[in-house]
């Protein structure tokens, strides 16, 4: 793949729900689901389709990275993603985007209470 890394900016919702779960450590595709779910309090659930297509895109452009070697006493046929460090750069230059975008919502009063 020739495109810069920085060309898959901004994440798609579902890319950056990845990025998010791999911040906390090393997951395979299952546990992402959970995460996701878990953390979005189940507003967000993911398909194994849909999770696994924006996992081949993160892995295309090296985002994100697969381990190599089994875990012991693991599936062999499980594959466990981690966060590279140019996709822990990339991630944290989407989080500060968006947290631009809720500064501004704030600012134009977009939410129901503002925060104090």
């Amino acid at each position: 793949m020739n495109r810069a890394p920085d060309a898959l900016l901004p994440f798609t919702a579902v890319e950056f729900e990845i990025l998010l779960s791999l911040a906390g450590g090393d997951l395979h595709g299952y546990a992402i689901l959970q995460d996701v779910e878990t953390r979005t309090e189940g507003r967000v659930s993911l398909r194994p389709g849909t999770l696994y297509r924006a996992i081949s895109r993160l892995l295309d452009h090296r985002v994100i990275a697969e381990r190599s070697e089994a875990r012991a006493g693991g599936d062999a046929r499980r594959r466990t993603y981690y966060l590279t460090a140019e996709g822990r750069r990339l991630a944290a230059r989407e989080a500060e985007r968006l947290a631009r975008q809720v500064t501004t919502a704030r600012a134009r009063r977009m939410f129901k209470r503002s925060e104090a």
